[in-house]
């Protein structure tokens, strides 16, 4: 435990610079769940990882995500990205749907205790987080709230996995464009939202709106400064993604550091961590001038606030 603390400590120091480099020490392998092929990058030495399934978001290949997963990875997590391919209406493309937090539960499990497998006494199947993008982040919403929403399910009914403990999505809401946010009921999954200061997809106004309407802390709401709907993949606008109308102002290694650090130590925090519960409802914001951040602790005490 005092290793891994140290561990963080480090890797917060690290990306508290724009020009760092992502996790060298970070290995990936391609694995299959299911029909999708998906990479898994988790660090070394460490046994019973929690596993982080990042949702992508529509038609965004997961090899977008390199630098972000990567860097999530570095923080004590195995992350696994899958190319989830299917067809939304008429439409055929890289759309996530929820139905994949029950699969990669059981891939982690069979994967855990198959022999040979380089992943194997490396996964906790227990402990799933999740992270997500603009489709899928909305999926993963949906998902926390144990409801049946198209297209990101088609139910009738849908359970989340008793394996799920916290997400933390970038670019999320649950609002259809020019409609009403929809709560999600996340008791029991603690829920941060990452969102671009200048993002032109997701509005600034519906993020805040979708944070506000999550029922029950721990949650957080992060603003990344100068960031736009790309600012946690590798370039701006992948091939297949529609673009962002509005420009990002900042650095994208910058955005991209921002966004994992602040993902990974809210999961880490809702695990348990306490150094990580610290930085992220404590000195983060301020010691962080790339962000800006709202949150609530815990519940508010009878005759009292949150904290």
């Amino acid at each position: 435990m005092m290793r891994l603390c140290a561990a963080i400590v480090l890797a917060v120091a690290a990306l508290a610079s724009p020009a760092v480099a992502t996790p060298a020490w970070v290995s990936s392998h391609e694995v299959r769940i299911g029909a999708d092929p998906a990479t898994v990058h988790l660090p070394p030495g460490r046994t019973a990882l929690p596993v982080a399934l990042l949702l992508q978001g529509g038609n965004v290949p997961r090899e977008s995500y390199g630098r972000f997963a990567r860097t999530v990875a570095g923080f004590g997590f195995a992350v696994v990205v899958p190319d989830h391919r299917r067809a939304v209406g008429p439409v055929s493309g890289l759309f996530p749907e929820s139905a994949q937090l029950g699969a990669t539960v059981e891939w982690a499990a069979q994967e855990n205790a198959r022999a040979g497998s380089p992943l194997a006494g490396r996964l906790d199947a227990g402990r799933l987080v999740l992270l997500g993008h603009s489709f899928g982040a909305a999926a993963g919403l949906f998902a926390v709230g144990n409801a049946c929403v198209p297209p990101f399910c088609f139910g009738p009914v849908y359970q989340r996995p008793a394996a799920l403990r916290a997400a933390a999505f970038y670019g999320a809401a649950t609002a259809s464009q020019g409609g009403a946010v929809v709560p999600v009921a996340n008791a029991g999954v603690p829920v941060a939202l990452v969102q671009g200061e200048v993002d032109g997809v997701n509005p600034r106004a519906a993020a805040r709106a979708t944070y506000d309407g999550l029922s029950s802390p721990p949650k957080a709401y992060v603003t990344v400064g100068g960031a736009n709907h790309y600012g946690l993949t590798d370039t701006q606008t992948p091939a297949g993604a529609a673009p962002d109308p509005s420009a990002q102002i900042v650095g994208q290694q910058v955005s991209i550091d921002a966004a994992a650090r602040w993902s990974a130590l809210f999961l880490r925090a809702s695990l348990g961590d306490a150094l990580a519960e610290a930085y992220v409802y404590g000195f983060g914001d301020a010691s962080d001038d790339t962000v800006s951040v709202v949150s609530v602790r815990a519940a508010a005490a009878p005759g009292g606030g949150g904290t």
